[in-house]
């Protein structure tokens, strides 16, 4: 497979040209397509909803023929119901970059989130702030802010916003280092993202983790656009802990279980405080009422009760299909899909649209529109309308070609539905 700074040319006939030469072809035959009728429809929407894996509906079956003919003994049936989340913990670990004992498939994105900030938040004397980047996604905002007041703390006076760039919304390391310098000795933990959801910037974890802790913060990602999107080696980044969700890039499904990354030093820490379950209590004594909390040595410990299967089933059949096409190919194709679209872009429209996302990127890219908000959103119409299926944010129009389902052509064709949709809204 070529790589993404290959010369592009344009025309329908050189997408399908690399759509013939695509090594991950195969795998969008793994999908179901959206439809309009009799027709499929062009969907670059897999940073806010991933597509059903075709074995889904199977995985669920499985458990509602278990449920139906085994009840409660379904438990214990091998591969039941009892240990049902331990065989994530591998393909999670190795799309998370992390060993399998620092992962777990649990609630969703700001539950976990909750559960982290109780145990990693621990505000004392100066250092009882928490730092954000402007712009955060709203649920980690509300998250930050009401475990803020939980501890007593003004979000006015405890909580950071790390400054980015006005025009673009891009992070800067830089600014990060130069906020932590003043502001450190203050700071109790830092929350980044993994992938910005609205400007699709990829974040250098390790990076903002060694800075992070050379001033004494804690530090956290949310992983939720970044997750199946882009490379990760959370356990060697050094980060304290991330959290995302499954049903973007993971395809897992409407409101799919989360999960979690703890590193595992916070595992040999036994003042780290954390709000307990029985799923999180040692396996062995799990069933008795006369024992007090053993948390178990492993990010499980952080579980609080017995994992939704239903919810749970399809996140299988996706993972699966990640294992076979391997991360490396899957990267390789993500960025030769948005270097494509990107030529198209400026090929094709020039300067009609703006491309803020940096070539430190996964699969989406982000584009200023130039009349504002409501041509975003007369734009996204059209494109609808034009059986393209993208999304808006304020003035932002975001694609995210995918590389296990998306083609080149696909590329194409949303380009071409743009180009037609801009003319109309002029």
């Amino acid at each position: 497979m070529r790589t993404a700074s290959e010369k592009f040319e344009p025309g329908l006939e050189h997408a399908r040209a690399l759509d013939r030469a695509d090594e991950l072809a195969p795998f969008r035959r793994l999908f179901h397509l959206p439809r309009r009728g009799s027709r499929a429809l062009t969907y670059l929407c897999g940073h806010s909803l991933g597509l059903m894996p075709k074995r889904a509906r199977a995985a669920v079956d499985v458990e509602l023929e278990r449920w139906a003919t085994r009840a409660v003994e379904g438990h214990f049936d091998e591969g039941g119901w009892l240990a049902y989340h331990e065989r994530f913990a591998a393909p999670l670990a190795e799309l998370v970059g992390a060993a399998p004992a620092e992962v777990v498939a649990m609630n969703s994105l700001t539950v976990n989130l909750h559960l982290m900030l109780a145990s990693f938040y621990a505000p004392s004397g100066r250092r009882e702030k928490i730092l954000i980047e402007r712009g955060a996604f709203p649920s980690d905002r509300y998250a930050v802010e009401s475990q803020l007041r939980w501890h007593g703390r003004s979000p006015d006076r405890c909580l950071l916003e790390l400054e980015t760039d006005p025009r673009t919304g891009l992070i800067e390391i830089e600014q990060f280092e130069t906020m932590l310098a003043g502001h450190g000795e203050t700071v109790a933990l830092v929350l980044l993202p993994g992938v910005q959801f609205l400007s699709g910037q990829a974040l250098d974890a390790a990076a903002y983790a060694r800075i992070a802790r050379r001033y004494g913060c804690r530090i956290g990602f949310d992983l939720a656009h970044a997750l199946g999107n882009i490379p990760l080696a959370m356990h060697a980044s050094g980060a304290d802990f991330a959290v995302w969700c499954s049903y973007k890039y993971l395809n897992g499904g409407p409101g799919a279980i989360g999960g979690c990354f703890v590193h595992e030093r916070a595992m040999q820490d036994e003042t780290l405080p954390r709000l307990a379950g029985w799923w999180g209590h040692d396996k062995s004594s799990r069933f008795r009422a006369d024992v007090d909390f053993a948390p178990i040595p492993t990010a499980e410990a952080w579980q609080l009760s017995n994992p939704p299967i239903l919810a749970m089933a399809p996140l299988s059949s996706s993972l699966e299909i990640f294992a076979r096409a391997g991360r490396a190919a899957l990267r390789a194709k993500s960025q030769r899909l948005t270097a494509y679209l990107e030529f198209l872009l400026t090929d094709e429209l020039g300067g009609e649209i703006e491309v803020i996302t940096p070539p430190a990127r996964g699969a989406q890219l982000s584009l200023r529109l130039p009349r504002g908000a409501e041509a975003a959103a007369l734009v996204q119409r059209d494109l609808r309308a034009g059986g393209v299926v993208a999304d808006w944010r304020a003035d932002l129009l975001r694609l995210a070609p995918v590389p296990l389902y998306n083609r080149f052509t696909d590329v194409h064709a949303a380009v071409r539905a743009l180009a037609r949709a801009l003319r109309t809204s002029r």
